[in-house]
């Protein structure tokens, strides 16, 4: 942290330390029966030394074992210049105290968060990387046993150390499956209490990011547990007039299609032709294009006891999809934990109604229609389609579109994600609330209408993956190696955007981005590229002379070290 934040003081510090994977302040955050680690090198030495780990004769060399093996993992992370920063030190580090050798390859984004490449492959030994805030905790996706990616699963699930706990599996899949906020925040001790003591993850801090802006513009409004700073853009101003903004980044996109590239520049370039459902801003959820947010409390979601029978699909106890049979545990209609026996049993089953504001259109001018939103659920919900997490639609039981701005979800019995309010047709884990539609009228280039081609083939598609059709505020006209342009889309249901242009500037490194803004060639530059190091302090020296505008987070996104099992 010294390396990266110092012109933090010991106290801010103090707060940005984790010890498990939910942030300080966190409503699910717990210091009870949490395993903490001394600072002991000279314990550590001991511990290396039962392990059969045996100082180097070279004092400046890697431990050593009896087949002469030196003590060497292989440590992979991207190659953000704040994180080359800190990796150095840990390097430094590791190696003074422990005699521990770490080899690091710092790859370029695509690579590590790449769908058949780096971290959804497990392609490494430590793993450092970071973990967006988001407004609700979730996490079955990242350490539930049955989402660890394995050849046998088609990669599937985020789990990349492999680590199986069962009871803090069970904890954090019961934490995401009941609508009871108490019950949760004693699920999420149980997690956090089997994360610190097993330690496959090793929480390295909490960023302190920032995001950074010309003076010239107005209306930015970035958001601690909002990942996307452009949510608001149809918003945003230049005070003198001006139509064209520039985003500098340092990670390109290689696709608009999140749901095989989630990553946060392909979600920031994808809000800039889609429309949010909903926003998750101060860690809760604020409706966008849904008129509001379905809840027990206003009737636009309800709970129903129904009755289910052995062969019938349910949502265990496991996070799962299963048929019920004789041993599955699933929670009943009384909130009682039950393994299945035989005969008819009673179960709640979630039903939610939304709706959406009207007039939203595609830039061609067609309006969003019922068959655009069945077509997202259909493609976002195949399995053919590619490496997508398929947890949200598989605890649904069906999803019916009753007209052009109306639908319903309708969960399997037992499933009650209490993020529910927020899962429109399309949704899939790890990505942002944006409304699910693709245009079913499109005529691709071969002839083709886009809702009869394949789902194995809509990654590879350029009216999908280079050349979508917008529907929000902006349309894609050129992307190229040194920058994506967009320009307003006159049809956006707010009406044509203040800013008539957006240019998304691709650069080398931190360096040469921040050098464009403190110059006035740059307008915006965010926190997934601002990082830390000298860079961010000259743009917060900057910010504090007037020259810029700067907007610091203390933010929920962590760094942490992952330890690669290789088994389940």
């Amino acid at each position: 942290m010294d390396s990266v934040y110092p012109f933090l003081d010991d106290a801010q510090k103090e707060t940005m330390l984790m010890d498990t994977f939910i942030p300080q302040g966190h409503w699910a955050h717990t210091t009870e029966g949490i395993t903490t680690y001394p600072f002991d090198p000279e314990r550590g030495k001991q511990l290396l030394e039962e392990a059969g780990w045996l100082p180097s004769e070279w004092g400046d060399e890697p431990r050593v074992n009896a087949a002469g093996e030196s003590l060497a993992l292989k440590y992979t992370t991207t190659d953000a210049q704040f994180r080359m920063t800190f990796s150095t030190v840990l390097q430094q580090q590791l190696m003074e105290n422990c005699g521990i050798q770490i080899i690091r390859t710092h790859a370029p984004g695509s690579w590590w968060f790449g769908t058949a490449t780096g971290l959804q492959r497990r392609d490494f030994e430590l793993g450092v990387f970071a973990w967006v805030g988001q407004a609700d905790p979730s996490g079955d996706t990242l350490y539930a046993c049955n989402q660890i990616p394995l050849p046998e699963n088609n990669w599937n699930g985020q789990n990349y150390m492999g680590w199986c706990n069962e009871q803090a599996s069970q904890a954090i899949l019961a934490a995401n499956n009941t609508l009871d906020r108490q019950e949760r925040i004693e699920q999420y001790k149980i997690a956090q209490q089997e994360f610190s003591k097993d330690m496959v993850s090793l929480p390295l801090f909490n960023r302190f990011e920032a995001n950074a802006t010309t003076n010239n513009l107005l209306n930015f409004e970035p958001d601690v547990s909002e990942a996307s700073y452009v949510t608001n853009i149809h918003e945003w101003q230049m005070q003198d007039g001006s139509d064209t903004v520039i985003i500098g980044l340092t990670q390109k996109p290689s696709t608009f299609l999140a749901a095989i590239e989630p990553s946060s520049v392909t979600q920031l370039a994808y809000d800039l032709i889609s429309v949010r459902a909903a926003t998750g801003k101060g860690y809760d959820f604020q409706p966008v294009a849904l008129k509001q947010l379905p809840s027990l409390e206003n009737g636009m979601a309800r709970l129903e006891t129904v009755e289910v029978n052995a062969g019938d699909r349910v949502w265990s106890t496991s996070g799962e999809s299963v048929d019920l049979a004789p041993g599955v545990e699933v929670v009943d209609a009384n909130n009682a934990r039950v393994v299945y026996e035989g005969g008819p049993l009673q179960m709640h089953q979630l039903i939610a109604n939304f709706e959406l504001v009207e007039g939203l259109t595609w830039e061609d001018g067609e309006p969003v229609k019922k068959a655009d939103i069945e077509l997202a659920h259909k493609i976002n919900c195949d399995t053919n389609t590619g490496p997508i997490n398929l947890l949200i639609c598989d605890s649904q039981q069906g999803v019916e579109v009753t007209s052009d701005t109306t639908f319903t979800v309708t969960y399997l019995p037992g499933a009650k994600p209490p993020t529910y309010q927020v899962f429109t047709p399309g949704t899939f884990a790890g990505t942002s609330f944006t409304v699910g539609a693709y245009p079913s009228h499109l005529t691709l280039s071969d002839g083709r209408k886009l809702a009869d081609v394949p789902a194995e083939e809509w990654s590879k598609l350029p009216e999908i993956a280079t050349r979508p059709l917008s529907y929000g505020p902006y349309r894609l006209v050129s992307w190229d190696e040194q920058r994506m342009v967009f320009e307003a889309n006159p049809h956006y249901y707010l009406g044509e955007p203040a800013i008539k242009n957006v240019i998304v500037q691709f650069f080398d490194n931190t360096n040469a981005v921040v050098a464009q803004l403190l110059s006035g060639e740059v307008d915006v530059v965010g926190h997934e590229t601002l990082g830390a190091g000298e860079e961010l302090q000259s743009v917060i020296d900057a910010g504090a002379e007037g020259k810029i505008q700067f907007f610091p987070l203390t933010s929920a996104t962590w760094e942490h070290m992952d330890m690669n099992l290789f088994v389940r």
